[in-house]
């Protein structure tokens, strides 16, 4: 029942994110060409939405809602590989969801916030969506590690979300999650779905370096006497 719960949790809070924050992106019409109200807008509600999720359902799933965050923790010795793949299940389906429910309140012909290629380039693409992601992750692992900054974390990871997409927008409409891409790609068709594997990959790898990074630097653990 626990896992259940848990992964219930991850289903819900992804689908939060897609409904509402691609939702704003698609309501609002932010493109990545275009620096306007509705490009910060949109950063800020993908930030929001993390912050609200964290809150609430943060202390039954820890709110990963992103598989990037799962295999990070994966990797970390945080998760283990059966709450794994159920989180990474419940996170593709609240995904698909969402985006599915955001669909009647979308205008014709939207992506619904998919993500595309910077310039059509591939290998740019899959780079900068590692580094954003990198970051990212890296966030997480950093604000969490630490009992004492529960009060806070969904803050940090809120404003570090908003942050990478203030930045990311311009070049991919910025995804570092997985199952927050697959879910409008799935429903927009075309092109979105053709290159969604690019972001699904990159942000798979930006977690687990991000990993890697946070076991070479973070400090030793001090052993009780």
């Amino acid at each position: 029942m626990s896992s259940f719960r848990k992964y219930l949790s991850e289903f819900i809070g992804t689908f939060v994110l897609v409904f509402f924050a691609c939702g704003t992106a698609t309501v609002l019409g932010c493109k990545t060409d275009t620096v306007d109200a509705a490009y910060f807008l949109t950063a800020l509600a993908f930030g929001l939405v993390i912050v609200a999720m964290a809150y609430s359902i943060g202390n039954v799933s820890g709110c990963h809602i992103n598989p990037a965050v799962s295999i990070a923790m994966l990797v970390s010795g945080k998760l283990s590989a059966v709450d794994f793949i159920g989180y990474v299940v419940a996170q593709f389906v609240g995904a698909i969801a969402g985006a599915a429910a955001l669909i009647p309140f979308a205008p014709a012909g939207s992506s619904l916030g998919s993500n595309g290629l910077y310039n059509g380039n591939i290998a740019l693409s899959l780079v900068i969506e590692i580094i954003l992601t990198c970051v990212f992750v890296l966030a997480i692992l950093g604000v969490t590690s630490k009992v004492e900054n529960g009060a806070v974390a969904g803050l940090v990871i809120g404003l570090t979300l908003t942050l990478v997409h203030i930045f990311g927008i311009h070049f991919t409409g910025t995804s570092v999650n997985p199952a927050r891409s697959f879910g409008p790609a799935l429903f927009a068709g075309g092109e979105a779905l053709s290159s969604v594997w690019v972001f699904i990959v990159a942000p798979l790898v930006g977690g687990v370096l991000a990993a890697l990074i946070y076991k070479l630097i973070a400090p030793e653990k001090k052993k009780r006497k």
